[in-house]
């Protein structure tokens, strides 16, 4: 199977989720059904920037590599291969983690 690109357009942020939490703080370990799905995860591609009123682009704030927090509902999630990813605007990117 060939190798996927993609390529966000615009303002948009290709995000991998990162893995669930398999186990509570309490050490319960959770089945997959009760496991919430992570709002965390790891910038894989960034689109060029939004246009701004003067037809300028503006670069976005995230970069790849970048580890963020997103919006729960927010964003589309695709398949590419075996692989679940998250096309999401910059603004349902909530904050990057350092």
């Amino acid at each position: 199977m060939a190798k996927l690109n993609v390529r966000p357009l615009g303002e948009k942020v290709l995000v991998r989720r990162l893995e669930a939490e398999g186990k509570t703080a309490g050490g319960i370990v959770l089945p997959d059904s009760a496991k919430e799905k992570p709002r965390r995860g790891k910038v894989e591609a960034v689109g060029e920037g939004r246009l701004s009123d003067d037809g300028k682009r503006v670069a976005l704030q995230v970069k790849k590599g970048d580890e963020v927090l997103f919006a729960s509902y927010g964003g589309t999630e695709i398949k590419l291969g075996a692989e679940e990813y998250l096309i999401l605007d910059e603004s349902d990117v909530l904050a990057v983690l350092e």
